[in-house]
């Protein structure tokens, strides 16, 4: 298995991380969702402190790749004074919200959104990577994406708070559900989660107040590309785009602004059905069930290249695709129908597997995997 390294924090603006192409700041996205003007200063700033690529995270947040040390700090400044960035450092860092991305102005997820903002500041020091869920629209959205302390639809058309790892949670009342999840994160950090790290892998029975037996509703379908109720989604390859790409994409289709979903897929709200170039449209793409991390040499832990790897796997496989630069599975949390991990400039070929597990090749050549799957 190869090497790697977990770090235990997650990057904001006000704490970049270091990778292998210049540091990396995290844009966290307000509601999701970022007016037109935003959006074309954030690939303005991409093309000027950085290296004019921007990354579509697993939580819904935009990363801007390869700023140096010397712009970062004129980078956060005009950061904050586009309203993309909080200007008070801690308050940006608790700001780790996961919000159904369909929301309206005035329903619940945007309602219990804005009390939570509301209350950063009555949260304690948690660990790096805590995350709220804020899934109340019709039905969830969001069971399959990571996040400690969520509040949910239940089948009722209730709402009811849940602990991660817990199948079930308890109802809350309307115009409660902010302060119980403040009360969840105090009870977990009293309680020794810090030591655990995250929600699900802490042992402590939940309080009376937090238990319960009422499980969420069932899933709806993450949105796909193709014309939604708002407007037009399309899925973003790899979650990566040029930033020139992503604004001439506004431009042209007259985006009134943008929803960010934890799914690589951008919604931009009140544009009409068009293709756009660098932006995917069609929800059956090939690449839409490929994962691949950054890779070598834009990620140092990483042994391998990954991307142009899956770009050319993706039509061949049958299921979901990982190619993951190493054992740590960073692209995606799920196991994949074929995955390849790199370990020491090859790959190890797993199915039905997360990163790292055991291989059923191993030591392959790029070359010797395209092969395997009969790509040219």
């Amino acid at each position: 298995m190869s090497a790697f390294l977990v770090k235990g924090w997650c990057p904001d603006a006000w704490r970049p991380m270091a990778t292998g192409d210049g540091l990396l700041v995290r844009i966290k996205p307000r509601l999701a969702h970022l007016g037109r003007q935003q959006v074309l200063a954030l690939c303005d700033l991409a093309e000027t402190y950085g290296n004019g690529i921007i990354d579509v995270s697993r939580r819904a947040n935009f990363q801007i790749r390869g700023v140096t040390e010397q712009g970062w700090s004129s980078l956060v400044s005009e950061l904050v004074e586009h309203g993309l960035v909080d200007s008070n450092a801690t308050l940006e860092k608790r700001r780790n919200v996961l919000m159904a991305p369909d929301w309206a102005e005035g329903d619940d997820t945007h309602r219990i959104a804005i009390d939570l903002f509301a209350r950063l500041d009555r949260l304690p020091e948690l660990p790096g990577k805590i995350g709220f869920v804020i899934d109340a629209g019709k039905a969830p959205c969001l069971l399959g994406e990571a996040g400690d302390f969520r509040i949910e639809r239940c089948a009722d058309n209730g709402l009811i708070l849940r602990a991660a790892g817990h199948a079930s949670g308890i109802g809350v009342a309307l115009g409660e559900e902010a302060d119980r999840l403040v009360a969840l994160a105090h009870w977990f950090m009293e309680s020794g989660g810090a030591a655990a790290g995250r929600m699900a892998r802490h042992g402590a029975d939940l309080p009376d107040w937090a238990c319960g037996s009422t499980p969420p509703a069932a899933a709806s379908a993450p949105i796909a590309p193709g014309p939604v109720p708002r407007g037009m989604a399309y899925g973003v390859a790899f979650g990566q785009i040029e930033a020139r790409l992503l604004s001439a994409a506004v431009c042209a289709c007259g985006a009134e602004s943008l929803r960010i979903t934890p799914w690589r897929v951008l919604v931009m709200d009140g544009a009409p059905p068009s293709a756009l170039p660098g932006l995917i449209c069609d929800p059956v793409d090939p690449l839409l069930r490929a994962e691949a991390c950054p890779g070598a040499p834009f990620c140092p832990q990483a042994s391998v290249a990954t991307r142009d790897l899956a770009q050319r796997l993706a039509p061949a496989i049958t299921g979901r695709l990982h190619v993951s630069g190493c054992a740590k599975g960073c692209a995606a949390s799920q196991a994949a129908d074929v995955t390849l991990t790199g370990r020491a400039g090859r790959f190890d070929l797993s199915r039905h597997a997360h990163p790292g597990a055991p291989a059923d090749l191993a030591g392959l050549e790029p070359g010797a995997v395209l092969a395997h799957f009969g790509v040219a």
